[in-house]
Formats: structure tokens, C-alpha cells, sequence
């Protein structure tokens, strides 16, 4: 918690072997979604205003919403910024627990990007939190391995 009783935000930065557009389509794409994010694909429109969810096998079967939220910024190959909810068979109170998640991409040379991740604006007493500061460097860490090697670590 800071000073004014928010929770803590996440920000992490990595270098990727491989070109800012690259990066973006694994995000975005089903293929680097299936490989990092437990088998699921990210669904919807990437239009600001526009709603999107990660779906995937899950206690729900194979179209388990997981996470769902808004998009507030999608710039191919440089920024995407989304508010996300957990799934609504994970929380009776879904729609009430809210963060926001940001991928800053920037060429950093000859075929190296360099990914800012922000996770921010999280709402009072939301479970994931905690988790987050574990959870998300192993996912951008098994990005960052599918896109240079095409193989992702094991997230148990």
C-alpha cells in the first residue's frame, strides 16, 4: 500500500529479440496467447471503447471468460492499455474488482523492443493482487521466450 492506502502498482521492463510489431502480435494474437496465457485467446475488438476477453479451458470448460474488461488504448506494435475484471465464475462480485494492464513497446535497436508492463489501478480488496507480483514476470518472462525461441516456460 503508498501512502494514500492504494494497493501497490506492478511495473516491470524487459528487452525481446524481436522487432515491436512482433511483440504485438504475440499480445494480441491466439497463437502467443494459447502458448503464455493457460490456452487462451483474447477476443474482441482492440478499438478504445472497445470490450475484450481472454477465453480459454477453465473450471467454465473451454470458453471460460477469465479476465474481460475494456480497451482504453490499442496501438499496434506500440501500445495496449485494458482495464480487466476477473471471470465471472471466479467472483460473485466480478464487475466491482477492477485493474488496469499496459504494454508500452519501443524499439530499442536492431530488432529489440523494449516492453514496459504496468499493472495499476487496482480496486480495493482485489484477490489477484497479491498474486500479481508473481504472476506477471514468469508471463513476460514465457512471452519473451516464445517470441525468441517459439517455445514458452512452463507456468505450472
Amino acid at each position: 500500500m503508498n501512502q494514500e492506502g492504494d494497493m501497490q502498482d506492478f511495473e516491470m521492463t524487459i528487452y525481446i529479440k524481436a522487432d515491436p510489431q512482433v511483440v504485438w502480435d504475440a499480445i494480441t494474437g491466439n497463437e502467443g496467447n494459447r502458448a503464455v496465457m493457460f490456452g487462451s485467446v483474447m477476443r474482441g475488438d482492440l478499438e478504445p471503447g472497445g470490450r475484450y476477453e481472454f477465453v480459454g479451458p477453465g473450471e467454465g470448460g473451454d470458453e471460460t471468460v477469465h479476465v474481460y474488461g475494456e480497451v482504453l488504448e490499442a496501438e499496434p506494435g506500440a501500445a495496449l492499455s485494458l482495464t480487466e475484471h476477473p471471470g465471472p465464475i471466479y467472483r460473485e462480485n466480478h464487475a466491482e474488482l477492477t485493474s488496469r494492464m499496459t504494454w508500452r513497446l519501443e524499439s530499442a535497436g536492431d530488432r529489440l523492443t523494449k516492453v514496459t508492463f504496468t499493472n495499476d489501478q487496482w480496486s480495493a480488496g482485489h484477490p489477484s493482487h497479491a498474486e500479481s507480483a508473481e504472476t506477471w514476470p514468469k508471463v513476460l518472462s514465457s512471452f519473451k521466450s516464445w517470441i525468441e525461441t517459439g517455445e514458452a516456460i512452463p507456468l505450472g
